[in-house]
């Protein structure tokens, strides 16, 4: 089993497990380049807000998309659409990826900021 498919396998356990609890989910996916962020509604078929690093307000500010201050800025974002979206309390979907860097940057900038998960 290589990278990619082990990190699909992880994903498809967390999905299972969110979509039974039909929650409000924060999903994070990762490039080498860039982070990518959406708020996806509980029945999966609606995107509430989202934000990444290929945005034109996040490209001005930072030069790289690909490190952490760039993951803690969207994390940052994403924690702000959601508050005007009207979501308070989300879960984790990270994607299959690992808990760690990146990722770990944006889930505690979005914390911070007043997402509850």
């Amino acid at each position: 089993m290589d990278k990619k498919q082990s990190r699909l396998r992880r994903s498809r356990k967390t999905r299972a497990k969110i979509a039974e609890l039909k929650v409000v989910r924060l999903l994070v996916h990762r490039t080498n380049c860039h982070i990518y962020a959406q708020i996806i509604d509980a029945s999966g078929g609606a995107v509430l807000a989202s934000a990444s690093t290929v945005e034109p307000e996040v490209r001005k500010d930072l030069p790289k998309g690909g490190n952490k201050d760039a993951a803690a800025l969207v994390g940052k974002r994403i924690a702000e659409k959601a508050k005007i979206a009207g979501v308070e309390t989300v879960a984790f979907d990270r994607s299959g990826f690992h808990y760690h860097g990146r990722v770990k940057a944006l889930a505690e900038a979005a914390r911070e900021n007043g997402l509850k998960f």
